[in-house]
């Protein structure tokens, strides 16, 4: 039995947390926020976007990039894992 499960559910465990880590790679990529944040700013400074939007959207995005660096500490410190039944 135990051979059968190093065969049959290991690999697809492992399959399984690799999926996972590009999910959350996508999902909180710290890179494409900090280019919406400088295009927000550029928009700005170009007139595209009034005050009060820019603001908004600024903050937003400042809490997206702060949870994103936040998981990606987690994926690299090996805290995020697929949870086994």
């Amino acid at each position: 039995m135990f051979i059968l499960d190093t065969l049959l559910v290991k690999p697809l465990m492992t399959i399984a947390d690799t999926l996972h880590t590009m999910a959350v790679n996508e999902v909180y990529d710290v890179g494409a926020i900090q280019d919406q944040l400088k295009e927000t700013r550029l928009l700005y400074e170009l007139g595209e976007l009034d005050r009060e939007t820019y603001e908004t959207r600024s903050e937003e995005l400042r809490d997206d990039l702060e949870l994103a660096e936040e998981m990606q500490q987690k994926l690299l410190s090996g805290n995020v894992q697929v949870a086994q039944t």
